[in-house]
């Protein structure tokens, strides 16, 4: 497979500090915890996928496809590329799950998820129906408020946002990983209500404490590479 292009919109970023050990033990060998302000982060985030097709096709041709995901922010030693690591990945399309665990290695669950707008706000619900894995439900309703951030290279929302790879374990231990383009985020200051947030407990966290730093965009349009390994 050559890559992927799609879209990504109405996304929530909600992000808790952690301790760095919390996230480091469950992390796979040769991947470093990146933090800020000697703080890891977990960050849980919503949104959906559109016009999710191969590299090179026309947008015409690609498919919707709801997500969530819960991930952490990772470097790996000689190798100037901070990056996203995922734990897991909902999403409502079971053809296009199958397809990226196959594809890119990602930890992808099959999921029931309704996505609305309304007046600005959205609202996400979603239920794992993945046979045999860790049930997790999730319920929220985001915005976003004031103008858009300035957000400096330095800043928290560039640390937490503005990452161009992922990386995925594999097997015998290999470090797989896929480099992602896109457009620098337009952020926004955003609130959230959550009903129900199982994300931390379906990845066997306890939920962090205190209340999210919250960022809302509208979205970019993204080419990721196929899956390579280091």
């Amino acid at each position: 497979m050559l890559g992927i292009e799609m879209g990504w919109r109405r996304l929530l970023f909600a992000n808790w500090p952690v301790e760095p050990e919390i996230v480091e033990r469950g992390l796979p060998e040769g991947l470093e915890v990146d933090t800020y302000d000697g703080k890891a982060w977990l960050s849980v985030v919503p949104f959906t996928n559109v016009a999710v097709r191969p590299r090179g096709l026309p947008a015409a041709v690609g498919v919707s496809l709801p997500e969530l995901n819960l991930r952490t922010y990772v470097t790996v030693p000689g190798e100037d590329r901070p990056a996203v690591f995922f734990y897991s990945l909902d999403a409502d399309g079971l053809l296009s799950v199958l397809g990226a665990r196959l594809a890119f290695g990602l930890p992808y669950y099959n999921a029931t998820i309704e996505m609305a707008e309304r007046d600005g706000a959205v609202r996400f619900r979603s239920r794992r129906t993945h046979p045999g894995d860790q049930p997790l439900r999730f319920d929220a309703r985001y915005e976003p408020t004031g103008g858009r951030l300035d957000a400096d290279p330095d800043s928290l929302a560039a640390f937490l946002t503005e990452r161009y790879r992922f990386y995925v374990g594999g097997r015998g231990g290999k470090i797989g990983y896929a480099n992602v383009d896109h457009d620098v985020w337009s952020l926004y200051p955003a609130t959230v209500e959550f009903g129900v947030n199982e994300s931390f407990r379906a990845n066997n966290f306890a939920h962090p404490d205190g209340d999210p730093i919250c960022y809302y965009s509208p979205g970019v349009d993204i080419v990721s590479s196929r899956r390579k390994w280091l």
